[in-house]
């Protein structure tokens, strides 16, 4: 019997091709996926030094490291892709510790018969991301499982930032008295997916917010105010995030309903859905804690800023050993703002 065997040779078809197991194996056609996809999508110096690992230039300063794992179901959704979502989600939770985001790296657990054309736009989308960020991916890696046994692409990424001299960002940091202050509104990211995953049309369309918030940062930053923390509220919400913190630092917070926008389309999803906003995920917003006497200052740094012109005064931070978030509501009311009990949305990140 005749066995055909691949030819390894001819260019990767990105037009009908499919990613192969062989493509995993380590050998002729992982290095050709590499060379042809990756190397040539991710262009760098230190990418192109081809070894286990890349090269860095000495750093002076406080190393950060974060990473990310993205399973994010649709892969491609209105206002991004599961490819800009993994660069964006690193830089930014870099980012949040004050830093200013060095580099990145990638890993990619790739389904057999996942299409080459799709993978091509995912690492096009990727590359992207990281050139307007100026962040480049300079190591990673590419693994691939059988049909059945994965879900297209899962993609982690890792990032390395260095924190700028004197700033100490953190969970536990937040004091009685503090200001908080949301960049922007909340609940876009989790509904783009999930309207897409679901084929729910809305009579305005519902975008991804997916942004890399790194240089909305360091502008906060060199304003110069007393910043205690900075987060981004992604899976969970703006809840979660705000309960993590509360326990982090040992205080109480107290929202205010009538200060958190909700774009319009995105209330009105959330109502037709029995899904609350403030558990909804993020992707391109930061919650900000902050000296009271220094809110106005940062409010003013932050609408100058393309990433957050409708920041806005939130909350206050309040002394309360129990550790509650509460809100004001629209109505004059009050209530408790728990802790997400189970999964809303499974699979948006």
């Amino acid at each position: 019997m005749n066995i055909v065997k691949p030819n390894y040779t001819r260019p990767l078809d990105f037009k009908q091709g499919r990613v192969e197991m062989s493509h995993g194996s380590g050998g002729r056609a992982m290095a050709q996926l590499i060379a042809e996809l990756f190397t040539a999508g991710f262009d760098n110096a230190y990418l192109a030094q081809g070894n286990d690992g890349a090269l860095l230039p000495q750093i002076t300063g406080r190393l950060v490291m974060s990473c990310d794992g993205h399973v994010v179901s649709p892969l491609f959704f209105a206002g991004g892709d599961i490819g800009c979502l993994s660069v964006h989600g690193t830089i930014n939770d870099v980012a949040m510790m004050g830093a200013r985001p060095l580099y990145l790296a990638a890993s990619f657990i790739l389904e057999e018969g996942f299409p080459l054309a799709d993978l091509k736009r995912i690492v096009a989308s990727m590359a992207n991301a990281a050139k307007v960020a100026g962040v480049p991916i300079v190591a990673g890696d590419t693994k691939v499982v059988e049909q059945g046994k994965g879900d297209g692409v899962f993609i982690t990424t890792t990032g390395v930032g260095v924190a700028r001299e004197g700033i100490t960002l953190s969970g536990d940091l937040a004091q009685p008295g503090d200001t908080i202050l949301l960049s922007g509104t909340i609940g876009d990211h989790g509904m783009a997916v999930l309207s897409q995953r679901e084929n729910l049309t809305f009579d305005a369309p519902i975008v991804s917010d997916t942004a890399a918030l790194h240089g909305l940062v360091a502008a906060m930053l060199d304003s110069e105010v007393k910043l205690r923390v900075l987060r981004d509220p992604t899976r969970g919400g703006l809840a979660t995030t705000l309960n993590e913190i509360a326990k982090q630092s040992g205080v109480g917070m107290m929202l205010h309903e009538s200060a958190i926008a909700v774009n319009q389309p995105v209330e009105a999803a959330c109502e037709f859905l029995g899904l609350d906003p403030l558990y909804v995920a993020n992707e391109g917003k930061l919650v900000a804690i902050c000296a009271s006497e220094d809110a106005g200052r940062l409010l003013e740094v932050m609408r100058a800023h393309p990433l957050a012109r409708e920041a806005a005064i939130i909350g206050e931070v309040l002394e309360d050993a129990h550790g509650f978030v509460q809100m004001t509501t629209k109505l004059g009311g009050r209530r408790i703002v728990d802790w997400l009990a189970g999964e809303q949305l499974p699979r948006i990140c």
